[in-house]
Order: structure tokens, then C-alpha cells, then sequence
């Protein structure tokens, strides 16, 4: 049985479908083979999609409907749990205030604010009893209590199989399957809620630049993408034009981030994408509003980063990164961002 087919193929984009439970429950051959595909679509695309993965489609449903719930509360209410520093990186941030972009000079990034803010809100869960860094979790109805067990429960469940997928990495890489658990063990990863919301068609024609997400690349290591069936996401191409990465039913998407690139010698790659206007509504003149969960997975803040051995050497080159602290560089990108 092949572990793979296609997910997405255009423009020298083939972003692979594949069924993870062979690397789960497979034989050793079928781990084998189900690891070196997920490799190989984080080297050619930087991008897969996982089927059959850990996580139940009704599990993923309910955190949708509740996160749906939370996002429906009133503006004072969310904004009584902002988002405060990089260091942070917890609570509600508001319409307009991230600009997620390539761009990395703050100046630079408040202009393009100015112009075309992302149309979107968002919530920010990291590791819960991080010393210092509490979450900001909504508090005095029987709806705040169930929001914040349904999104521990899931932040642990992704958790999981971000362990699970850096194991298939590892197995690709030719390196022992515990090579990156000591990297992951503490779970110093941020459970990111979005609420793109509903838009007149309009305001994509008024303002070319304006999208729900600007084009970006993530910062850490990988990235867990639990999207509707609204579409939007869009991945840059090796031909240099974006193509659609529709939604499959019961998938994740997963892209690798910079943090990964760098800690591969740019053997992996961080590839470029961005949500735009979904496709046009069959009637009417308002896109419904669109929900996703991302699952941004890091190294543990405390490790340090340098090049995975087999990525160097000979005829691979030398080391093109100096070494660098996890968490130290993760806070130099958000402050950039917000």
C-alpha cells in the first residue's frame, strides 16, 4: 500500500496526501515509507497534508464550534484578555493588529498595517503553568469553564502528534526515532484560534493588497492546520504563483517553519502562503466567515538550535547557521509581527 497520493499538484507544486496511520500502526517497511513521504513533501513543498492522523474529526469539530462560541462573546470581553508581549504570546488578539507578512523591519511592517490589516481576530493558548506566562483563559460562565477544558485537552492531543510527526522526520532523516523527543517533550507550542469574519466581496476589488492573512512563512518548526470548508489558503509555487491548498475533509495540513529550514541546513523548506478571498459565493455579496486552528510546534524554549547531523559535510556544504536559542528566536519574529 503506498502511504501517499496527491493532495495539491499545479504549477511544480505537489503537495503529498498521506496516510499516517502506517507510520503509527504500520509494519516497518510501511513506517519506513510513510516517514521518507512526509520528508520528501517538507523537502520539495514544505507542505503535506496528514490523513488518518491521532486526532478525531469530532474532537476537531467540537473545538471548532467552541472556538466559534468564544469569538462570538462581546469586544470588551475579549479585549479584557489581550494579547501582551512577544514573551508572552498568550490571549485575544483584535481586527487588525497582528500584520503577518515577509517583511521584518517593525517600520515596515506598521505601514503595511496602514494599508491592508489582516481580516482576521485570533486567541493565543501556550503551555498551560509555563512559570510566568499564564494563559489568559475567559472566566464566570459554565461557557468559559468548557472553553478552556476543550482547548487543554486539544493543545495536549496536538501536542502528541507533533511528537509523532517529528519521529516520521527523524525515521526519514536516517536518524534514531527519539532524535527530536528531547525537543519536544515540554510542549512549548502556541494553540493559535482564528476568526477570519464575514466580508463584503467589495473589499477585495477596493484594495488589491487586502487579504485575510498576508504572505508568510512560519517561524518555528512545524505547523498544524485544522481548517473549514471555507478555502482561502493559498501555497507558493516553485513556478512563483500561489496555488489554492483546498480543504480535505478529515486532514491536517502541516507545513514546516523557518526554525525547522534552519535547523535542516535548508534541506526542508519554509514555503510562503497566505489566506486570500475564498472562492465567490454562489449568491450574495458577503464571504461567511471562516474559522481554522493552527498549532504552531517549536523546539523547547530552553534548547539550542544548530544543524541536524547528515545535513552537512562533504558534498552537502558546510554549515550555513550559527547556533541559536529556541526560544530567544521565536520572540525576536512576534516582536515584529505585532
Amino acid at each position: 500500500m503506498s502511504p501517499q497520493a496527491s493532495a495539491v499538484e499545479k504549477d511544480n507544486l505537489f503537495i503529498p496526501l498521506v496516510d499516517f496511520s502506517l507510520f503509527l500502526n504500520g509494519t516497518p517497511a510501511e513506517r519506513t515509507q510513510a516517514a521518507q513521504a512526509i520528508l520528501k513533501g517538507f523537502q520539495n513543498a514544505g507542505f503535506i497534508y496528514l490523513k488518518n492522523h491521532s486526532i478525531p474529526l469530532p474532537t476537531v469539530s467540537h473545538v471548532f464550534s467552541t472556538s466559534a462560541k468564544f469569538f462570538d462573546r462581546t469586544q470588551p470581553e475579549k479585549e479584557a484578555l489581550g494579547w501582551t508581549t512577544p514573551e508572552s504570546n498568550r490571549g485575544y488578539v483584535s481586527h487588525g493588529r497582528e500584520k503577518v507578512s515577509i517583511l521584518t523591519d517593525k517600520e515596515d511592517v506598521e505601514a503595511l498595517r496602514g494599508q491592508a490589516p489582516d481580516l482576521k481576530e485570533s486567541f493565543e493558548i501556550g503551555r498551560e503553568g509555563a512559570e510566568g506566562t499564564p494563559n489568559n483563559w475567559p472566566s464566570g460562565d459554565e461557557a468559559a469553564k468548557e472553553f478552556k477544558e476543550t482547548m487543554l485537552k486539544f493543545h495536549d492531543q496536538c501536542k502528541a502528534l507533533h511528537i509523532e510527526v517529528m519521529r516520521a522526520i527523524a525515521v526519514g532523516m536516517g536518524l534514531e526515532e527519539d532524535y527530536f523527543d528531547g525537543y519536544t517533550d515540554l510542549g512549548d507550542n502556541t494553540l493559535r484560534l482564528l476568526h477570519y469574519p464575514e466580508v463584503k466581496k467589495d473589499v477585495f476589488k477596493k484594495n488589491k493588497l487586502q487579504v485575510r492573512a498576508g504572505e508568510h512563512t512560519d517561524y518555528g518548526s512545524i505547523t498544524l492546520l485544522f481548517q473549514d470548508n471555507r478555502g482561502g489558503l493559498q501555497v507558493k509555487s516553485p513556478d512563483g504563483t500561489f496555488v489554492d491548498a483546498t480543504p480535505i475533509p478529515g486532514t491536517v495540513v502541516i507545513n514546516a517553519g523557518d526554525l525547522l529550514a534552519r535547523w535542516s541546513n535548508d534541506t526542508i523548506k519554509s514555503t510562503l502562503h497566505r489566506v486570500v478571498e475564498p472562492p465567490a459565493p454562489e449568491d450574495g455579496d458577503i464571504h461567511p466567515a471562516r474559522y481554522s486552528c493552527a498549532y504552531f510546534c517549536n523546539p523547547n524554549f530552553d534548547r539550542m538550535i544548530e544543524a541536524i547531523q547528515g545535513t552537512y559535510g562533504g558534498k552537502k556544504g558546510p554549515k550555513k547557521y550559527e547556533p541559536i536559542n529556541s526560544g530567544d528566536y521565536l520572540v525576536q519574529r512576534l516582536a515584529a509581527t505585532y
